[in-house]
């Protein structure tokens, strides 16, 4: 079938909304079928449209023209670019991988922080601060946060961001958590309370300790926790660690390895 024929048998209004209703590697795939669905596919009217619903807080105009891309560094993107792609097609692009370059940036100032499997309260905020300062938005997070193969306590400060700096609905963040198949994954976040007055004497600092899954800490299950990772150490918290749970063995198993050393 030509491209003629294609666009015969389907109407343009058809043909467009189609399009329209397809994410980014859909759409490309779209494109890649003939020229007339790479002319339809690569309009600034559908790519417009993605690139204000990924970025809603750079308060983008979908009239305007993007003939040169904004806001690009050609000195540090210059390998992922493509110089043929103008327009909505070409910001979305390079804007990607603008994002892409800035969640690099924030996973390895994250990973230099986790010491044993844990990362103090204070390097957490400031990590999820320069995700708002870099202007994250729901949808690049679930990109670059939501993998498996990050550690835990990635994913955790890429939901904990859209939920109390994003303001994103807990069943969009749930179903985000289920399709990057992490919902189960789960953090320990232990506390310490400064000791109460009694009787002329302060008591010993108190040590909370709570396991979660991110689908409970998502679905607000654990209410107190998420409140103590917002705060952090503050008035009557003194300190605030984070951590993926340390495995736990059974007695026999315990018994298996002390006959295995002993033998």
């Amino acid at each position: 079938m030509n491209n003629h024929s294609i666009h015969n048998s389907v109407p343009s209004d058809i043909a467009f909304k189609i399009a329209s209703l397809l994410q980014e590697l859909d759409l490309c795939a779209l494109g890649s079928c003939s020229r007339f669905w790479r002319e339809l596919c690569g309009s600034d009217e559908i790519w417009s449209s993605l690139c204000i619903d990924r970025w809603p807080t750079l308060g983008l105009d979908k009239y305007q023209s993007y003939a040169v891309v904004p806001d690009f560094n050609p000195h540090h993107l210059q390998q992922h670019l493509d110089s043929n792609l103008k327009g909505w097609r070409g910001f979305y692009v390079n804007k990607h991988h603008e994002m892409s370059s800035k969640a690099d940036a924030v996973i390895a100032f994250l990973e230099q922080c986790i010491s044993s499997d844990s990362v103090e309260v204070n390097h957490y905020l400031v990590a999820m601060q320069n995700m708002n300062s870099m202007q994250f938005g729901f949808r690049d997070v679930v990109l670059f946060f939501f993998k498996q193969d990050l550690h835990v306590l990635l994913n955790l400060a890429g939901m904990h961001y859209c939920i109390a700096w994003l303001g994103v609905p807990a069943d969009r963040v749930m179903e985000a958590l289920y399709r990057s198949k992490i919902y189960d994954r789960q953090i320990c976040v232990q506390w310490w309370k400064l000791g109460r007055w009694s009787s002329g004497f302060r008591l010993r600092d108190e040590s909370i300790s709570r396991k979660a899954s991110l689908r409970d800490l998502a679905m607000t299950k654990e209410q107190e926790v998420l409140d103590v990772l917002y705060r952090g150490a503050i008035h009557e918290v003194i300190r605030v660690q984070i951590s993926s749970p340390k495995p736990t063995s059974s007695h026999w198993s315990r018994l298996s390895q002390i006959a295995e050393t002993s033998g």
